[in-house]
């Protein structure tokens, strides 16, 4: 390997940073995947070797400098690595979304103009084969794990393994060129190609620059007091823009280790396992989290329960007083040291976080019960506001900073204005992307000549915090008839603080009132329905009872009552709800694929729902089109009770009064 790069000109791309990497550091771990049970490592000098041996191999068959190379599959450190194989070729990586159907799939596929595919398995292989003979520019497939591969026609499909034997046979001739091209890259050059996740339509190419992530990556890893002894678990999907800033961009920043855990359903007891020092989910993950340990605690024992309740109250008080300001007492930190010792430490080792020392959460806002949770068990969970289009970004919250209601202060580098007309949020960054790929309207529309970026979210800055607030998408911030500020978002996050609620989609933008969709989560309700001996054929059955919508008018009622006290969305309580007798899924267009709600598609479906939600029924038929697993459409139909919501006086009309 020649050419070993010194300096910061010599780290401006992932492939240089790599090399330093391996010179500087290249015994130290870079990435860790389980297989089989077993955990096995490779160091900076391993990867090294890897990458370039694979892209030795993908110039010999053919990818040029500028041609994009699509990965398909979940956290694997071998497609990790062929990010940077195919920069190291001169090519751009386009990550996708490995739980898309082949359609889907074949939009990005044919507007990347991708010429080669690196999947992970048979799963993915047979998805692009049934879409192949419609991309005519996709000459290669290559996959990593070759089970079940054996009888297909190998005439344009190769192993990872045999792209790498290639690569180490055409070292002689093709070495030089390889290495040229690794030192003739710029910073300015593309880096990656994300898509969008297209909550109002199709998705757009957001184009990346080395530059972009690893300024962004360096700014923000510094924020934090990341170094090269911390460690990251990869379980996100590889094609998100967060996944790419901490596994990529933070990771060879900075040096640490990468570990992918061995598939979706041994996540958690990886994640114990690993231990990492910094985390991040999303919000849903958080929930999901919260869910499994209030399950857990409902079939302990009463002196267990009893523990969780009393210490969780006092933790929570504590982080109160924390934020406020106010002193604890001697009693205050031995109650919270006993709370540790009993509780906190035990909880927080099953939910693999013990030596978590910074934690983000981001993608979407957070309720501020369910921040106030991990924060009060020691968690430094923190939040961050980013976008694709910023190289995710925006802001950071400080660890002596941290505030529920907000997203952070400008990460370095960052600019933020508020529009005075609209409340939307404006950024200007090293981050900002470089273009909507072939599409120059939209990028002149959401980027200005100044290099100021709409952020289609409305916010303002906190006078007493001084960080940014975010409110909702700009698009879905309203207002009810009387005047009052109609923010969805924040209402269904706090909705999905309870474990019984899965999903929350909320109505009332020029209503009098505000309705809500619910999603029960079936695995906390079917757990809390088998404990009670309540039989059930399945979600639909066990939505529709009684005992269950009892449930949710309660966590509802508890939503609204808090509500109340909120001097700016007090007018945002649900007076009326149903429980959906199917849960809101992505193959139907009702999420993304990064579970994000697209609320027009969900107006349009279900919009004898809303209709009868603002009707005086007591309940609705209601029948809509699905998609199974396998493909196959089907209807399914079930009549939905309407239940009518206690709602409480708001807290800004009692002012008013006074």
């Amino acid at each position: 390997m020649t050419g070993q790069p010194q300096g910061s000109a010599g780290r401006d791309t992932f492939p240089k940073l790599l090399l330093a990497n391996a010179s500087e550091r290249g015994g130290l771990p870079a990435s860790r995947e389980k297989e089989y049970g077993i955990w096995q490592s490779w160091t900076w000098a391993d990867v090294a070797v890897e990458v370039r041996d694979l892209s030795l191999g993908l110039t010999k068959l053919g990818l040029k400098p500028g041609e994009s190379m699509a990965i398909v599959g979940s956290n694997r450190p071998r497609l990790y690595w062929s990010m940077v194989a195919a920069q190291m070729a001169g090519a751009i990586p386009v990550p996708l979304y490995q739980d898309s159907v082949a359609e889907e799939m074949l939009y990005v596929l044919e507007h990347a103009g991708a010429s080669v595919a690196m999947v992970e398995n048979q799963e993915q292989v047979d998805k692009i084969l049934s879409i192949q003979d419609r991309l005519p520019g996709l000459r290669q497939i290559i996959y990593c794990n070759p089970r079940g591969l054996r009888n297909y026609d190998h005439a344009t499909m190769h192993s990872y393994g045999d792209v790498q034997k290639i690569g180490r046979a055409a070292e002689p001739e093709l070495g030089a060129e390889v290495d040229a091209r690794t030192a003739a890259g710029k910073g300015a050059d593309t880096c990656v190609m994300l898509y969008t996740s297209g909550t109002t339509g199709r998705p757009k190419g957001v184009v990346l620059s080395h530059d972009n992530i690893i300024v962004t990556s360096r700014a923000s890893a510094n924020f934090d007091n990341l170094v090269e002894t911390d460690s990251i678990v990869a379980y996100l999907p590889m094609a998100w823009v967060g996944d790419f800033i901490f596994s990529m961009g933070q990771a060879y920043v900075k040096g640490f280790c990468v570990a992918c855990p061995e598939s979706a359903e041994t996540m958690m007891s990886d994640l114990r396992e690993i231990g990492p020092t910094y985390f991040f989910a999303p919000p849903s993950i958080f929930e999901r989290l919260l869910t499994t340990v209030t399950i857990r605690m409902e079939d302990a024992s009463a002196t267990k329960r009893w523990l969780y309740k009393t210490f969780m109250n006092h933790a929570r008080a504590i982080a109160a007083k924390r934020r406020t300001g106010a002193a604890l007492t001697l009693g205050d930190k031995l109650k919270y040291f006993l709370g540790q010792a009993f509780v906190f430490g035990p909880l927080k080792n099953t939910l693999g976080m013990s030596r978590v020392r910074v934690g983000y959460t981001a993608g979407e806002a957070i309720g501020p019960d369910l921040f106030e949770f991990y924060r009060s068990i020691g968690i430094n969970l923190k939040q961050l506001y980013g976008q694709t289009e910023a190289s995710v970004f925006i802001t950071q919250q400080p660890d002596d900073g941290v505030d529920p209601d907000c997203v952070g202060v400008p990460t370095p580098g960052v600019e933020i204005r508020i529009d005075d007309a609209t409340g939307e949020v404006f950024y200007r960054s090293p981050g900002v992307f470089q273009e909507y790929y072939k599409n120059p309207e939209a990028t002149a529309e959401t980027k200005d000549p100044e290099g100021w970026v709409a952020t289609g979210d409305a916010g303002y800055m906190d006078e007493r915090s001084g960080q940014l607030r975010i409110l909702d998408r700009a698009k879905d911030v309203g207002k009810l008839t009387d005047g009052s500020l109609f923010a969805p978002k924040y209402v269904e996050n706090k909705l999905k603080f309870y474990a019984n609620i899965l999903e929350a989609v909320v109505f009332g933008d020029g209503r009098e009132s505000c309705m809500a969709f619910i999603n029960i989560d079936l695995e906390a309700v079917g757990n809390w329905a088998e404990r009670n001996n309540i039989a059930y054929g399945g979600y639909q059955e066990l939505a529709a009872h009684p005992q269950v919508y009892q449930m949710i008018q309660e966590n509802i009622e508890e939503t609204n009552r808090s509500l109340a006290e909120d001097s700016i969305l007090s007018g945002c309580q649900i007076n009326r709800f149903l429980v959906l007798h199917k849960q809101l899924d992505a193959d139907d267009g009702e999420l993304t694929r990064t579970l994000k709600v697209r609320r027009n598609i969900i107006a349009e479906r279900y919009g004898a729902l809303i209709d009868a939600l603002y009707g005086s029924a007591a309940s609705i038929l209601a029948e809509v089109d699905v998609t199974y697993e396998d493909g196959r459409m089907g209807k399914i139909s079930g009549n939905l009770a309407i239940r009518d919501v206690k709602t409480f006086p708001r807290r800004d009309q009692i002012s008013k009064a006074a």
